[in-house]
């Protein structure tokens, strides 16, 4: 197999386009990150596993699904876990449907805690990214980011 030959190389238009979505995912990623850390003390990562507890039956979830779910490796997601536990955030308790495994539990604190963070989150997602597109481009951004979920994570929405 020849590499040279099979590799599709990318147009200029593409190579544009392909730079523009990696400087500008950056920078707005960080700069939510930032928001969330000066406002609240939570990173992205955090926020998300809050956002995924708080809509989970129970507000609890398996560490492995909650792993999954937030596409980090089981170690990083229990050191995440480990440090919002320490501030009462979440808990750890059994799983309720087998009692062999172990979930993530929001509290009730912990769930003020993401209430407070949603408004600053969300803010930040309107002001930096939703207010500067037209509904068409974000409709595309949508669809073309769902076929990259479903053909290299295999979620389906």
């Amino acid at each position: 197999m020849d590499t040279a030959v099979d590799t599709p190389w990318l147009s200029t238009e593409q190579q544009h386009i392909w730079r523009a979505f990696l400087g500008g995912t950056t920078v707005l990623m960080d700069r939510l990150d930032r928001d969330l850390r000066t406002h609240h003390g939570l990173s992205m990562p955090e926020y998300e596993i809050l956002v995924r507890l708080s809509e989970a039956p129970d507000r609890a979830i398996r560490m492995a699904e909650l792993a999954d779910a937030v596409s980090h490796s089981r170690s990083r997601v229990t050191h995440t876990i480990s440090r919002l536990e320490r501030e009462g955030i979440v808990r750890r308790g059994q799983c309720s449907d087998d009692g062999r495994g172990v979930s993530a539990v929001l509290t009730d604190h912990g769930f003020s805690v993401l209430e407070e963070a949603a408004h600053t989150h969300v803010r930040g997602v309107h002001d930096y990214l939703i207010a500067l597109a037209d509904p068409d481009d974000l409709d595309a951004i949508g669809r073309v980011m769902h076929k990259v979920l479903d053909q290299l994570h295999g979620r389906k929405f």
